[in-house]
């Protein structure tokens, strides 16, 4: 069994340098990591377990060792490793020019820039204080993104954690037309009208296709 986990890991490994994190679903990606923490056993059923533990991967990272270390098969290598990552990339984050997003202009190219290339629809929440600097970012979904399937509740929880003021999302159309649907500003009023409880601010959800985006809140689409 173990000369077919390592063939197995070997083949991961290979088409992560050749793809990108981008040709894996989040429980392949926490997988290969828990392989530097659990060497020598199957680590797919126990990132799927970690998944449906605490929600998503930043969930995995939000969580302490101690409760990362409720989950059968966790060890504390494994903990560790999960808890320190996050907290390695905050540190890093910490000499890094600011990046203001104060307006519409600023938004549009933040995201054309990020979402620039990719070919599969992705959605991100980006996290702001009061000024406008970006506090955090993440990705929400990618692959036949939904904005229906999309949790609201996470949201919030996920501005909250970051101790936002304001939020901003966006989205990719890779089909090249930069317009929102129905259903987009439907769950966006939805993802507006939760974090308003929380007196949060969702500034605007920018759409983009082919270097260009489309501003929900410029076209009067969030009033």
């Amino acid at each position: 069994m173990g000369s077919v986990h390592q063939g197995h890991r070997a083949r991961q490994r290979k088409k992560l340098l050749e793809n990108g994190p981008r040709a894996f679903a989040d429980h392949e990606l926490l997988e290969m990591l828990l392989y530097y923490a659990i060497p020598r056993r199957d680590t797919n059923e126990l990132a799927h377990r970690l998944l449906e533990r605490f929600g998503s991967l930043q969930g995995v990272f939000s969580a302490p060792v101690e409760e990362l270390s409720t989950v059968e098969g966790v060890g504390e290598n494994a903990a560790v490793l999960l808890n320190l990552v996050p907290q390695i990339w905050q540190r890093s984050l910490q000499g890094a020019p600011e990046r203001i997003l104060n307006s519409v202009d600023k938004c549009g190219e933040y995201f054309a820039e990020l979402l620039s290339g990719s070919r599969r629809e992705m959605l991100w929440q980006v996290c702001l204080d009061g000024k406008g600097k970006v506090l955090s970012s993440r990705c929400l979904a990618e692959g036949d993104v939904s904005m229906a399937a999309v949790s609201v509740r996470q949201v919030v929880e996920y501005a909250l954690r970051a101790g936002a003021v304001a939020v901003v999302l966006a989205h990719n159309h890779p089909s090249g037309v930069a317009l929102p649907s129905q259903e987009d500003c439907a769950t966006t009023r939805l993802i507006r009208d939760a974090l308003r409880t929380m007196n949060i601010q969702l500034v605007d959800h920018i759409i983009v296709a082919d270097g260009d985006y489309v501003s929900m809140a410029a076209s009067g689409l969030l009033i």
